[in-house]
């Protein structure tokens, strides 16, 4: 595989310095996914603009963070898992069992939550066609037809970034090196199937 540049500021395109900037004064760092995206432009806007629709919806922050932690848990993901895991625990301040069950692809101790990540689950191994009884304790357990589009638009989302990670290969931030994720045993040999 070619390798990528993990872009800074200074050696992007002139087109993503400023959304690198953005990220710069967000995080106080810009994260290596960003820099990786900024080689293509568009692909960085698209990153930020899914992301700001995504926190829009009507699904509640700890929501959120399950949807893209089961995607990327089930993408195979080591670096969206890692960063996700520190925003849910230390930003939304989700309970720690619940990033841990799913970081070990168990069941989550939240009921409803549950219902959240394997209709999530579901969406992404069977790429959008969600069997009926999923779909049906989705809706039992509260949520609405709306937020199955909502969850839609997250696994969108998180596409765009672990495909990209897989793709360049982005190494891990400092800032998420204390939630580094290796993928259980049950799921590494899926990897290059």
């Amino acid at each position: 595989m070619p390798q990528f540049k993990i872009h800074s500021i200074l050696t992007a395109p002139v087109s993503a310095q400023p959304l690198l900037e953005r990220a710069l004064k967000k995080y106080g760092f810009v994260p290596n996914l960003q820099g990786g995206l900024a080689e293509a432009p568009p692909a960085l806007q698209a990153y930020i603009e899914l992301t700001a629709l995504f926190d829009q919806t009507s699904l509640s922050p700890t929501e959120r963070q399950v949807v893209l932690l089961v995607v990327s848990a089930e993408n195979h993901c080591s670096y969206c898992v890692a960063a996700h895991s520190m925003i849910a625990k230390k930003m939304v301040k989700a309970d720690p069992a619940i990033v841990d069950a799913i970081r070990n692809l168990q069941p989550l101790p939240d009921p409803k939550l549950d219902a959240l990540a394997n209709f999530t689950r579901n969406l992404v191994k069977n790429r959008g066609v969600v069997c009926s009884q999923v779909f049906d304790k989705f809706i039992t357990a509260g949520y609405s037809r709306a937020q199955v589009l909502e969850v839609v638009l997250g696994v969108t989302l998180k596409t765009l970034s672990n495909y990209t990670n897989h793709i360049i290969d982005t190494p891990l931030d400092t800032a998420f090196q204390a939630e580094a994720w290796e993928e259980p045993a049950q799921c590494s040999s899926q990897k290059c199937a």
